[in-house]
This record gives structure tokens, sequence and C-alpha cells, in this order.
């Protein structure tokens, strides 16, 4: 499909460059020019199915680097609890019961829902089964993902197999639309000798599947709540004396193709040793507030030069896949800790959801910025609603103002898959009830 999306604002977060009256053109999966609208039509008058975006704002479209997105169906099952106790208690025993139709059920509604959002590309860690997976429903929704599955001490032959099956059947397919990652699930349930095996399997299997231009990556939770050290120390019986990111360097596991979910209670060892590394970050404010785990150093790693991305976590830890509310979180929560306005502005939050979202998956040479060469992942957000007017700054309302509600169309490696909040490739109301069918089929097996 060839498209001229027309006399928008064109956000296109290369070096921070706005147009206004502004136009761009895809052929096929590509962008191929962007400048003034006046100049564009004049160029490319035949053959273009036109976009007129009037009165709206075309940018990269979101990405959201850390979810669990089939836990869209525990969304609002067992809220208000602290993170052991409603992981132990309540979600690891209702998870015992999904079935694979249930995981690409509910990968299906969050994708419907990040889409409608205007996010094109999530990174998830979650239970991967080969028969329905949420590759699978990310596919079919027409989203961009990375699909890891997520790994544990206590199953170490069944994660070595998923994670091989994943790869060979899933990296860089349908398209280039789906990659794969490695997911340890933390350094507290996964010993020091599997977290050195998972990162030899990340190699083997980028050897055999990927390349330096699409890798397979490293996706964990690290630092999420003060006493991670403490679960450490009594689950392998270690001493951590140097911060958490140390204890995983000395275990060789750490470089640039990592992505650490949370980081909430660093010390400064623990950046000095990211920074060395190339470590990246998903910051998740609302998932970390909600189940009162801390405030992420968010400043003090951006002074670093640490790539930090931002993160929604699962659908019953925040419980929305809304990117929109991620960014305003982001923003007026550090301004508010730190008693500074002037932290996080509107141009770094939206960046941290764009391309440096993509810089922290490894994708930034395709996605993440609106310039010729890239694939064509956008979002047009309609600014002609009473919440968005009058505008002065487009990107202070995207951050500030806007909701996922705003979002008109989105166009995914240069497909449109909603239009007039209609989507191409679901049925909406179909999903919903699916997912209904299915949390009604597990509170029954409870």
């Amino acid at each position: 499909m060839n498209l001229l999306i027309h006399d928008g604002t064109i956000i296109t977060m290369h070096n921070r460059k706005v147009i206004l009256q502004g136009a761009l053109v895809v052929e096929g999966e590509t962008i191929v020019d962007v400048g003034k609208t006046r100049e564009l039509r004049r160029q490319y008058k035949r053959g273009y199915e036109k976009i007129d975006a009037k009165g709206k704002v075309v940018i990269p479209g979101l990405i959201n680097t850390h979810q669990h997105a089939a836990m869209s169906l525990l969304r609002g099952y067992s809220d208000d609890l602290p993170l052991q106790e409603w992981l132990e208690k309540r979600i690891w025993p209702i998870e015992k019961h999904m079935t694979a139709h249930d995981v690409y059920v509910g990968a299906l509604l969050t994708a419907t829902e990040s889409i409608m959002g205007g996010t094109t590309t999530v990174n998830t860690m979650y239970h991967y089964t080969p028969e329905e997976n949420e590759a699978k429903a990310f596919a079919d929704a027409g989203l961009r993902g990375v699909v890891g599955h997520v790994c544990f001490s206590w199953r170490k032959k069944e994660d070595k197999k998923a994670l091989r099956d994943l790869a060979r059947n899933w990296h860089n397919k349908r398209d280039g639309l789906i990659r794969v990652s490695v997911d340890p699930h933390s350094p507290y349930t996964v010993d020091p000798e599997y977290m050195r095996e998972l990162k030899e399997i990340r190699k083997e299997l980028n050897q055999e599947y990927g390349s330096s231009r699409v890798p397979l990556i490293w996706h964990i939770h690290v630092a999420e709540t003060d006493d991670e050290t403490e679960k450490i120390r009594k689950a392998f019986k270690m001493e951590l004396k140097e911060g958490i990111m140390k204890y995983l360097d000395l275990l060789g596991v750490l470089d640039e193709y990592v992505i650490a979910a949370h980081c909430v209670s660093l010390v400064d060892k623990d950046m000095s040793v990211m920074k060395k590394r190339g470590v990246k970050v998903s910051h998740s404010p609302i998932s970390n507030l909600k189940l009162a785990s801390g405030i992420s150093p968010v400043p003090k790693m951006l002074k670093e030069g640490i790539t930090v991305s931002l993160g929604t976590d699962g659908p019953c830890a925040n419980n929305t896949a809304d990117m929109f509310e991620i960014m305003k979180t982001a923003a007026i929560l550090h301004k508010g800790v730190a008693k500074d306005p002037t932290l996080l502005p509107a141009e770094q939050v939206l960046e941290m959801a764009t391309i440096e979202g993509a810089k922290a998956l490894a994708w930034d040479n395709e996605i993440g910025s609106i310039e010729v060469g890239k694939k064509a992942d956008l979002a047009i957000i309609d600014l002609k609603k009473p919440h968005l007017c009058p505008s002065y700054n487009a990107v202070s309302h995207l951050v500030y103002a806007a909701k996922a509600s705003d979002v008109e169309a989105v166009i995914v490696n240069g497909e449109i898959v909603m239009e007039n909040r209609k989507l191409a490739k679901l049925d909406v109301e179909k999903v919903m009830g699916n997912a209904e069918k299915v949390k009604s089929g597990l509170l029954n097996k409870l």
C-alpha cells in the first residue's frame, strides 16, 4: 500500500524536528519522504491513498517496552496487595490454570487495546506454548512485538525447549513484525548457574536465527523492590555487597542487548555498571506506584546517559496498556519527587515512549522515529477535542493532555490497522467476548 499523509503536524522524533502543515509518504512498509505538504503533494500526485491529517498530529507509533500481554485476563482480579503476596498467593495460583488458548485470548485483548491507544510495538514476557501464544496474537492483530518466554529455575528443561521453539518459529517472522527475547524472570527466581546458561542460550539462538541487525534480546525484571537482595540471599545463599547489577555483571550476563524492567531499588554502583555495559531500562511508574514498590531513580539514570524507555507492565499490575497515562505519570512523578518542574520535560518523555523505546529493544534502525528509510509505524492523533484546545505545543499536549481515545488511526509496517477508531483485523466485541468466556472458565477452575 502507498500512502500520502498530508496537512498534519509531523512530530518526527528525529532531532526533535516538528513539521507544521507537514506530510509523509509511505511506499509498502517504508517511509520514503517527509516534508511540507505543498511540496510532497506536487511530487506524489497519483498512486497514493491520501489521508487528511489536518488538525491532527502524526507521531511514530508508541513503544511499550515492558508488558505481560496475556495477563489482561487478570485485570482487576487481585488489586491492592503487596507485590510478593500478590504474586505468590493470587496471581501464580490462577496462572497455573491458564491454557495456551487462554494466553492467546489475553494477548489478543492487549493487542487490541494497544493498537487503539496508538501503541505499535510491545515487548512482552510470558509463558510460551507452541500451539497458541502471544506471538500469534500480535501477528493476527497486526501489532509489532518482541515476544519472550519467561524462565524460572524450577522448570529449566521446559524453558529451554520453549525458547528454541519460540526462536525457530517466530524470530523475524510475519514480515519482520515479530522478534524474540530470552527472559529470565528475575535474579531471585533464576539461580546463578541457570542465569549464565540462559545467556549462552541467547547467544546460540541469535547465531542461528538472528543477526546484528535483527537480534534476539534479553528481558528481565531487576531491582523491583527494596528487599530483592534479601530474596537472592535466601534463595541462593549469596551475599550481595555492591548491588544487583554488580551481581549480574559478575555472572557475565549484562550487555547492550539487556532490557531491565523496573530498576527501582538501585545503588550508585548499579548505575555505573549499567552505563558501562550498555544496559537499557524499562520504567513502569504506574505499576511501581500501585504495588508500592517504590520510585525508580530515572532522572539520575538519564543524567548518567543510560537509555530509559517506558512500559505499562502487565494489565493486572497497571491496569491498562495506555501509554499516554504512562507518559504523563512519568513526567509529573519525578518532578514532584524532586520538587523540580524542569525534570523530564515533555519532549524527553515522548522520546522515552518512541525512539528511546526502539533503542531499548535494539530496533532503532527500523522504528521509533519518522525518517526516510524507516518502517511506517505511525499513530495519528486528533487534536480537535475540548481537552486539547487551544493548541500551543503539540508535544506538550501529547504528554500532559492527550488520551488513548484521541488516537484516530494507526499504521504498522505500512498497513492501516486502525482507521477512524475501527480495527482492520479484529472484531473488538468478539475479542472482548472471548476474554469474558476465558475469565469465567478460569474462575471455575479455582
